[in-house]
């Protein structure tokens, strides 16, 4: 089974490099491979794709070695492990504000005996049968190592679970929305500030061990966050092709007038 290169950072106590995607961009994830990122934040929160357009991107990574860190669109149980078998590293998961979510996705996304994965063994994580159906295979103790979950932390009442949530066995990480949850701090009135928000998660995933993130607004704040302990930089997106519009732009204007 493929090596998740996320995991291997982390559990080597070093950054892990993250990229994220949400549109259909196949020379995506060959460049993102190439400029040495570890893992790919593909969003199906908030983008639609078609379900074979998901299954190509899935398989793109695999043949790329690059992690996929998929966002899912639903957290029904079969629609979770059905992306994990078409080839997802791992999840993730908006909205995680119980430790009850938590444990419905470790259901969801391990094996027995720490989940409840539907066994298969016929999809790209298994090499289409392959690799779990030889004799001797520790395909299923090998999917529970090379797969991750990630859960973020949005709502004050998510803040209000970290602790707990960053206890269980089979979440490897927190992750800040900080615009979710910058924005629910603010109407709810609680006098909680984002980075206190972002401290207390921190301290959380210290005391369990577990790595935590955020997206960054400038390498500025990548660097202060890395300070704080963060392990999951994430940094660059499609969505900055703008800049790389805006700059050709700018050189056609010098170069040929407006």
């Amino acid at each position: 089974m493929r090596k998740s290169k996320l995991l291997a950072k982390l559990r080597a106590s070093q950054t892990a490099r993250i990229c994220s995607m949400g549109h259909f961009l196949p020379f995506y994830v060959r460049y993102a491979a190439h400029f040495k990122y570890d893992a790919i934040w593909f969003d199906l929160e908030h983008r639609a794709f078609d379900p074979r357009e998901v299954q190509a991107v899935l398989a793109l990574c695999h043949a790329y070695d690059i992690d996929c860190m998929l966002r899912p669109s639903s957290t029904e149980r079969n629609h979770l492990y059905r992306h994990l078998e078409d080839g997802a590293t791992g999840f993730l998961v908006p909205f995680v504000d119980t430790p009850q979510i938590a444990q419905h996705l470790i259901n969801a996304a391990k094996y027995p005996p720490t989940g409840k994965r539907g066994i298969d063994g016929a999809g790209l994580d298994a090499d289409f049968g392959i690799d779990a159906w030889r004799e001797g295979s520790t395909y299923y103790e090998d999917a529970n190592r090379e797969t991750f979950i990630v859960a973020q932390i949005e709502t004050p009442e998510g803040l209000e679970n970290t602790e707990a949530i960053a206890a269980l066995p089979g979440i490897d990480a927190l992750f800040v929305g900080p615009s979710d949850l910058g924005h629910r701090l603010a109407v709810s009135n609680s006098g909680l500030s984002l980075e206190k928000a972002i401290a207390k998660v921190a301290a959380a995933c210290d005391r369990h061990q577990k790595a935590w993130g955020l997206p960054a607004g400038s390498p500025a704040d990548l660097k202060r966050y890395q300070q704080m302990g963060s392990r999951l930089a994430i940094w660059g997106g499609d969505f900055s092709l703008i800049n790389v519009l805006k700059t050709c732009s700018e050189q056609l204007d010098e170069a040929v007038g407006t």
